[in-house]
């Protein structure tokens, strides 16, 4: 029974119903939050229903002797391959999903809780959903369920990231209409075909942006006997990163520091998007073969709307110089690049948060 009150006082029974009723509204007040979370390899994006919350670099950094965590970001990210033994720094996530539950549960509870620092012992949420790749297995989705568990939320779904992706780049993934998402995200690739809010073709190849910076780091250090940090080899891949050597707008050139292996003095070199293009090609043959795989498994009927809509590209590595063209010369598609590929998967958990009954059918417990 819950008490009612009047202008007299409380219509109730006894001083526990009266009391009762006071924690059924706390409860109700902390519960009217809820959060989209995508949980990437390189970057973590927290949303609410309306705004992006938290957008992060996936790194944690914590004590050695005491196992606190000492960074959880952007702070963190800056300390990697730079700190001392007292030190432990973790990237919690390899090939899209969780490689440490541990460290994985507390880099999400830290950022979480930037969003917000005052919790009461009735906090909770009324809904999180979490984007996962489509091609996880059961106990890759169960590791992510359960560090999602630690919010007391009310409802916690996961959402396949390619639709996610699809409903974030504003497409209707609802209606009987093939479209292509290809996700170039940090630790995979996943190329799928949507129609019906389900997926009717699908591949999944683990060459992306951190195979990327790998295929940078491991070229220097063959040819020109110099080691450099994975995070510099990611720098002359945002800085100077290409997939076609003829662009029309040209990236200057950069000078990258790095280490001779021989001498084991501090060194420098200049690079430009030519060399880097020639360093990415076996991994960009890849994806295009990937793509064109799904293409000859996808039912005829579907073929036909993706020739009309063309190829919508996402992800983080989305922005490398001449995907579009190179792609669209390869393949034969119109190809589309998201304007915000970073954030296209937290965007469309958000929008199954506005609505969570409507898009139930693409929510996954």
């Amino acid at each position: 029974m819950i008490a009612l009150q009047s202008r007299g006082g409380f219509l109730g029974n006894s001083d526990y119903e009266r009391n009762n009723f006071f924690v059924m509204m706390n409860f109700n007040f902390f519960r009217n939050r809820s959060l989209a979370i995508d949980l990437g390899n390189n970057n973590t994006l927290v949303r609410d229903k309306n705004s992006l919350l938290v957008s992060q670099p996936s790194y944690i950094v914590f004590d050695v002797d005491s196992n606190r965590v000492k960074a959880v970001g952007e702070k963190a990210y800056s300390m990697f391959e730079k700190n001392h033994d007292e030190l432990k720094p973790v990237k919690p996530l390899k090939g899209g999903v969780i490689a440490d539950y541990d460290s994985a549960s507390r880099m999400i509870h830290e950022m979480v809780r930037q969003v917000n620092k005052e919790r009461s012992f009735l906090g909770g949420y009324e809904y999180i959903i979490s984007g996962i790749p489509f091609s996880t297995t059961e106990v890759e989705r169960r590791a992510l369920r359960d560090a999602m568990g630690q919010f007391n939320a009310r409802h916690t779904y996961l959402m396949f990231e390619p639709l996610a992706a699809a409903m974030g780049m504003g497409l209707n993934i609802q209606e009987p209409n093939g479209k292509m998402i290809i996700d170039i995200g940090g630790g995979i690739t996943e190329i799928v075909i949507i129609s019906l809010s389900g997926i009717a073709a699908f591949q999944s190849i683990k060459v992306a942006g951190d195979s990327f910076d790998e295929a940078i780091q491991d070229h220097f250090r063959r040819s020109y006997n110099m080691a450099i940090g994975l995070k510099t080899a990611e720098q002359v891949k945002i800085q100077v990163g290409a997939v076609m050597r003829n662009l029309k707008e040209a990236p200057i050139p950069m000078m990258v520091r790095g280490k001779d292996l021989l001498e084991g003095i501090p060194v420098t070199r200049k690079v430009d998007h030519v060399e880097v293009a020639e360093i990415l090609e076996k991994s960009i043959n890849a994806i295009e073969h990937a793509v064109i795989q799904t293409l000859e498994t996808c039912p005829p009927e579907l073929a036909a709307d993706i020739y009309m809509n063309g190829i919508h590209i996402t992800g983080g590595n989305a922005y490398l110089r001449g995907l579009r063209e190179r792609f669209e010369e390869r393949i034969k598609l119109p190809v589309h690049i998201d304007d915000e590929a970073l954030h296209s998967v937290s965007k469309g958990a958000a929008k199954a948060l506005q609505d969570p009954k409507k898009y139930r059918s693409v929510l996954v417990e």
